[in-house]
């Protein structure tokens, strides 16, 4: 237990430098967007290398790897750690129900009878690579437990949005691709089952199931938590292949993966999202509303009925205030939200302004929970 907390706190450790450079790429990022080096960036992302453009790389084959490192760190919370015990274990998965139910139903609430409507998943999402960046910036006024409460509920919270998208925003699903995919899956539990250690036999089978999974028509992202549930972590008997894997991908998510993300997506152009008249109406209101106040509402409802109800149980040392302030940072839905956008409308002036809003309610959330957090905390 002390020497899985030590990893942990090395872990959060890892992301602090991380989150001031993926800050930093924020910015850089928007400064391109809004000058003369817009046009040639764009054309960077939009650049085929193989089958997929720079951008579809970044999103979905690099931030596969990021699932991938956050679903191996779960996992080992979840067998050794702070989620080791069932009713802790669950609390994060009824937030994030939550967390992806009430925003959803305000913005519909808002946006009922309205051209926007098909909107409403965009404030269902959390942005995990922000929430985890600026929880290890106040990770001194932060408990560990509630920081691997945030990371576990913005992982489910990732997972529903990419279920939702399955569901409701496909174009289709491709059964032979799922199918495919599945196989790998299995094929990964099976050696897990035969203790092969080697990490090769499971990361192989994770290519091609990020692939098959790519082609399916569910977002391709997913394949990293699937390949995280299967690698071995048998601390018992002296081996975990998990931890190794931990260990080598740290540096480079933190430092190479995040950062490029950041900058791959931040890129909005201010005067294109305001060129589409007043941004004040259903669909502004819808984001702004369903990120700052569902997602604290719904974190903190939905956290609060389970503990009552004895099917969950708050980590020692954890406060509601510092729920209340975690659903703030939920908020920070950004690029998931930005992808959910654009998935609900062909409209470009829509898109344009629906990515200008969030771009400003992300930040907004952002300041706000880490403002709560700090103040709750000294006063604590």
């Amino acid at each position: 237990m002390i020497s899985n907390l030590k990893q942990f706190a090395e872990f959060i450790r890892s992301y602090a430098t991380g989150g001031v450079i993926l800050i930093a790429c924020v910015v850089v990022s928007l400064v391109i967007a809004n000058t003369g080096l817009h046009t040639p960036f764009n054309n960077i992302l939009d650049k085929h290398i193989g089958p997929y453009t720079s951008l579809g790389w970044i999103n979905d084959g690099l931030m596969a790897i990021f699932f991938l490192l956050v679903g191996l760190e779960i996992k080992d919370e979840v067998l050794n750690g702070e989620l080791s015990d069932r009713q802790s274990a669950t609390l994060p998965i009824f937030a994030a129900i939550g967390g992806m139910l009430v925003p959803a139903v305000i913005y519909a609430l808002i946006n009922l009878n309205t051209p926007t409507i098909n909107g409403w998943g965009i404030p269902m999402a959390t942005d995990i690579a922000f929430v985890v960046a600026i929880i290890s910036i106040i990770k001194s006024r932060v408990p560990q437990s509630l920081q691997v409460f945030i990371k576990a509920l913005a992982i489910v919270d990732d997972l529903g949005a990419i279920l939702v998208i399955a569901i409701f925003y496909s174009s289709g699903l491709h059964t032979t691709y799922l199918l495919l995919a599945l196989g790998m899956f299995i094929l990964q539990l099976l050696f897990n089952r035969l203790n092969v250690r080697y990490l090769a036999a499971y990361l192989i089978p994770g290519v091609l199931m990020w692939y098959f999974i790519h082609h399916s028509g569910i977002h391709a992202t997913v394949a990293g938590v699937l390949t995280a549930m299967a690698i071995p972590h048998n601390v018992k008997l002296g081996y975990s292949p998990l931890k190794k894997l931990i260990h080598l991908l740290e540096n480079p998510v933190n430092f190479i993966i995040i950062p490029l993300f950041a900058l791959a997506n931040s890129n909005i152009n201010i005067g294109e999202s305001l060129s589409g008249g007043s941004i004040i109406n259903p669909l502004s209101a819808g984001i702004l509303f369903g990120l700052l106040l569902g997602k604290p509402i719904g974190i903190t409802l939905f956290s609060w009925l389970a503990v009552k109800l004895k099917l969950s149980k708050l980590a020692d040392g954890v406060k509601w205030l510092q729920v209340w302030g975690i659903g703030q940072l939920a908020g920070i839905g950004f690029t998931m939200s930005i992808f959910m956008a654009l998935l609900s409308f062909a409209d470009t002036g829509l898109q344009s302004q629906a990515k200008f809003v969030i771009l400003v309610t992300s930040l907004l959330a952002a300041v706000i929970g880490y403002v709560f957090l700090t103040r709750v905390r000294a006063k604590l």
